[in-house]
């Protein structure tokens, strides 16, 4: 079953504001997930990404219920934003975008880009994924006209064959073989997640306990 978050309700955010004319940036990378936690292979594949084609920003999205992967441990919607706002804050072309926690429900890539084209349509968007993730496109919710929408980039990922039936950006960054199931699973154990994800993460988990159930 899909994981389950609590209600947007419980997020305090602040309304969003939308960007004047002049402030729109012209392309902006979208990293989208779970992030339950966040971590260092995130963060690099965006900075990686934002370098070599030259973006304006990049924007981390976190889903809702995600549609494809089960069985993850539920943490409220609240923690996964601000251990993202705390990863991301001494970066000043990071920027997390909460559209698909504000919709609530499953989050559909499709659905997401279309809202954010809407209300941004000045800017170029740049869906960022591991060349796993881009092997499995034909299987998202309508690809034919996502890739009609929004630019892929793939960051290649050994044993993946950089190729695909719809158009793809192939950029190079440093593999780290890195999942946030192993720093749940290593919170949960007593092993250390030092260097895995951001000093202020590990303080943030800390505090609220997260992960120890």
């Amino acid at each position: 079953m899909a994981v389950a978050v609590k209600t947007v309700q419980d997020v305090k955010v602040r309304p969003q504001v939308e960007l004047e004319q002049t402030d729109y940036p012209k392309n902006v990378g979208l990293m989208g997930g779970t992030f339950n936690p966040i971590h260092q292979a995130h963060l690099i594949m965006a900075e990686q990404v934002y370098s070599k084609l030259n973006l304006d920003e990049v924007w981390f999205v976190p889903d809702n219920i995600p549609p494809h992967i089960q069985g993850k441990d539920a943490i409220s919607a609240k923690d996964r934003i601000e251990m993202l706002k705390i990863a991301t804050a001494d970066n000043p072309h990071f920027k997390v975008e909460m559209i698909e926690i504000l919709r609530g429900g499953v989050s559909y890539t499709i659905d997401t880009i279309k809202a954010l084209k809407k209300r941004y349509p000045k800017i170029n968007f740049y869906f960022i994924a591991g060349g796993d993730m881009i092997s499995d496109l034909k299987n998202w919710r309508k690809p034919e006209e996502l890739v009609e929408l929004v630019k892929f980039v793939g960051v290649k990922r050994p044993g993946f064959v950089q190729k695909s039936d719809y158009p793809v950006i192939w950029v190079d960054a440093p593999f780290i073989s890195l999942s946030s199931t192993f720093i749940r699973h290593s919170v949960r154990h007593g092993s250390s997640i030092k260097y895995l994800v951001p000093d202020k993460v590990i303080e943030y988990i800390e505090k609220e306990g997260l992960y120890l159930g």
